[in-house]
């Protein structure tokens, strides 16, 4: 059987072999699950980007620009990194430079190590997900944006999730797999109550968030489509 991987934070990428390997990138809070409602609604592509001062520059390339940095919209661009705006109609169409805390990070740390395939993850596609893994017949790296290079409970459940669906045909390859397994076994009836324990949702709420992302990123299988990196741009 061939194995899957968990990486829990891409700090600890230097660790581990990519080459030729599925990597599937999770952000559960937010930036994955954001990039699902956006191509839900009809953007055209995604193009993740490191730095704001980077993803500025897009704007004159007729991009709609948007950068999130510790869970907040970063002053001088047009969106942040809710699942709520990504709902609007205005986007179909459309090219949007990207740039967050975490996941577009992991993004680009993973393209760096050759993968045979990049692939966007969360609870909204994650049967999807779990097919086109097994379509590609490669072996696997889940791998946790995680909170600044530490460890998130959020993206670790999101783990064990997907190993979940794929224990037929995968087999789990080490601790980390085991442990994120666990976790969600663990709590797979009431995810949201761990996830709401967790820091980044907290952080919401010490940022008086208004819409409840926590809740909306984690419905499961309510898109049958997955994101993947092509190239330098994230498509449908």
């Amino acid at each position: 059987m061939k194995k899957v991987e968990v990486i829990y934070t891409p700090a600890l990428l230097p660790l581990y072999d990519l080459k030729d390997k599925t990597v599937v990138v999770i952000d559960i809070l937010r930036a994955t699950s954001t990039m699902c409602v956006a191509f839900n609604t009809g953007v055209n592509k995604i193009l993740p980007i490191a730095s704001p001062e980077e993803c500025l520059i897009f704007k004159d390339f007729d991009f709609i620009i948007s950068a999130e940095r510790n869970a907040v919209k970063v002053p001088g661009f047009d969106m942040g990194n809710s699942p709520f705006e990504y709902e609007n109609p205005f986007l179909a169409g459309k090219n949007i430079a990207f740039t967050t805390t975490n996941g577009t990070k992991a993004i680009k740390m993973a393209k760096a190590m050759f993968p045979h395939r990049i692939l966007i993850g969360s609870f909204l596609n994650i049967s999807a997900l779990a097919e086109r893994i097994i379509t590609l017949d490669k072996e696997v790296v889940l791998l946790c944006s995680g909170w600044k290079d530490k460890y998130n409970i959020e993206d670790t459940v999101f783990a064990g999730a997907v190993i979940h669906k794929l224990l037929e045909v995968y087999e789990m390859a080490d601790d980390a797999s085991f442990s994120a397994h666990s976790l969600f076994r663990q709590y797979q009836d009431n995810l949201e109550d761990l996830v709401r324990l967790s820091s980044h949702a907290k952080r919401f709420t010490s940022l008086n968030v208004q819409t409840d992302d926590v809740a909306f990123c984690l419905q499961q299988d309510i898109y049958n489509f997955v994101p993947e990196l092509e190239g330098e741009f994230i498509v449908k």
